[in-house]
C-alpha cells in the first residue's frame, strides 16, 4: 500500500528563504525574501508557521525556532539556471535547465518583431523592458488611438502583450500570444509570453485578472508526466499548467488572487478529485515582490498563516501536504525583479508526532522525488523527504 493517496503541493510564489551560494552572479547578494521582509516591518506574526518550525530555516523576526516543531522543514537551493517560475517549477518536477531561458534587456530583435507584426497585421508598442504599470502609463493612451499592442518584457524569460479589453476583445489578445509562442521557438524560445488584458482611462489604468500565460513546453520528462503515466491525476490550482504547457495536467483551475486560491484549494481537498493537488499563489510575487511593497507582503503571510489551521483541519489521514516556494522576489531591495535564493521546505502530515530538520536540500528536484515516492511512483531526479519518519 502506498503511504499517502494524496499529495497537497503549495508553492507561494516568490517566498524566498535566503540568497543561493551563486546568488551575487545574479546580483542578488543579501536577498531574503522572508528575512529582509519581516525586518522591513518590525517582525513577522506567524505562530502556524512557527509552530511547523519555519524559524528553523534562519533569524527571521517574529519567527522563533521551536525546539519541537510539527513539520519536517528546511530549504532547497536552486540546481537549475535562472531564478523565475519557471525555471523554478520545472526544476521541483525534476526538469532541470543547464542554461538560463533567454532574456532581452534590450527589447526583442527586429526580425522577431517583424514577423510578429506580419501575423497579427499590426505594429506593435514599446520593445523594451518595462513594469507592467508603467508601460500601460507612457504607451496606454497611444494604445487607445491605435489598436496597437504594447509590447514588452522584463528580466524574466517572457514576452508579454497588453490589450485594453475595451479596444482589443481578450479572444484576440490571445490569439496575438498563440502566433508570438509560434514564433518564439529556440534560439529565441522565451519561457512564456504573457496575455496581460488592463482596462480604465489614461491616468487610471489597471490590469485584470484575465491574464494568461502561453509556455513553453518543459525539455525534459517531469513528475507531472510520469504521474499522468501511471494514472495518477495531477489537479492544478493557479498558473501551474501554464507554466508547464498543460503537460500532465489532467484538471486546471484558474484563479485571480491568492485568496481564491485558498478557497478553491479547500474545496479540492474536500473532494477526491486528484492524486496531486498542485497550487500557486502567486500574489506574492505579482502584487508585492514586484512592486517592492513589504508591508502588503508581510499581510499576505500573514493570511495564508491564518489559513493554515483551516487547510490542515480538512486534509485527511493519508494526505501529504508540503509548501515552498519557486524563487525570490525580496521586495526591500533596489531592484523589483525575481531574486536567486534558496525556498523553504516545510513538510506534513496528521501522523507526524514530530518533525525534524532537513537542513539545505542540494535541489529543488527533492519536490517532485517526494511527491512521487509519496504516491509509489519511482523517478530518478531528486532525493525524497521521507516523510513518514
Amino acid at each position: 500500500m502506498n503511504p499517502f493517496s494524496r499529495v497537497v503541493l503549495i508553492v507561494l510564489d516568490g517566498v524566498g528563504a535566503g540568497a543561493a551560494p551563486d546568488a551575487a552572479a545574479y546580483g542578488d547578494a543579501g536577498s531574503h525574501t522572508l528575512a529582509n521582509t519581516a525586518r522591513a516591518v518590525g517582525g513577522l506574526h506567524l505562530p502556524n508557521f512557527t509552530r511547523m518550525g519555519l524559524g528553523r530555516i534562519g533569524e527571521i523576526a517574529g519567527v522563533p525556532a521551536v525546539a519541537a516543531p510539527d513539520a519536517h522543514v528546511g530549504t532547497m537551493q536552486p540546481a537549475a539556471a535562472g531564478k523565475d517560475s519557471t525555471s523554478g517549477h520545472w526544476e521541483m518536477m525534476g526538469c532541470t535547465l543547464t542554461h538560463p531561458l533567454p532574456t532581452y534587456p534590450g527589447g526583442f530583435p527586429d526580425d522577431i518583431i517583424a514577423a510578429f507584426e506580419r501575423a497579427i497585421g499590426r505594429r506593435v508598442l514599446g520593445n523594451r523592458v518595462a513594469s507592467g504599470t508603467a508601460i500601460l502609463d507612457a504607451l496606454g493612451p497611444r494604445h487607445l488611438e491605435t489598436g496597437e499592442p504594447i509590447v514588452y518584457t522584463s528580466a524574466d524569460s517572457v514576452f508579454q502583450i497588453a490589450a485594453h479589453e475595451e479596444r482589443v476583445p481578450v479572444p484576440e489578445l490571445y490569439r496575438w500570444c498563440e502566433a508570438a509562442r509560434a514564433l518564439l521557438v529556440p534560439p529565441h524560445g522565451v519561457a512564456r509570453v504573457i496575455a496581460r488584458p488592463f482596462l480604465g482611462e489614461p491616468g487610471g489604468f489597471r490590469r485584470t485578472p484575465r491574464r494568461r500565460d502561453f509556455s513553453l513546453p518543459p525539455p525534459g520528462e517531469t513528475v507531472l508526466d510520469v504521474l499522468a503515466a501511471t494514472g495518477k491525476r495531477v489537479l492544478t490550482i493557479g498558473k501551474i499548467d501554464e507554466l508547464f504547457a498543460g503537460r500532465g495536467v489532467a484538471r486546471a483551475i484558474h484563479t485571480r488572487d491568492n485568496r481564491e486560491g485558498m478557497a478553491r484549494t479547500l474545496e479540492v481537498v474536500a473532494g477526491r478529485d486528484a492524486e496531486l493537488a498542485f497550487v500557486n499563489l502567486v500574489d506574492f510575487d505579482t502584487m508585492w515582490g514586484h512592486r517592492n511593497d513589504a508591508r502588503a507582503f508581510a499581510l499576505g503571510l500573514e493570511e495564508f498563516d491564518a489559513f493554515l489551521p483551516e487547510l490542515r483541519r480538512a486534509l485527511r489521514d493519508d494526505d501529504l501536504l508540503i509548501l515552498t516556494a519557486d524563487h525570490g522576489n525580496d521586495p526591500t531591495t533596489p531592484s523589483t525583479d525575481h531574486s536567486r535564493e534558496c525556498v523553504p521546505l516545510l513538510v506534513w502530515h496528521r501522523a507526524l508526532a514530530r518533525g525534524r530538520y532537513l537542513g539545505v536540500r542540494e535541489t529543488f528536484a527533492d519536490v517532485g522525488a517526494t511527491v512521487a515516492r509519496a504516491l509509489g511512483v519511482r523517478v530518478v531526479a531528486g532525493s525524497p523527504v521521507e516523510a513518514r519518519e
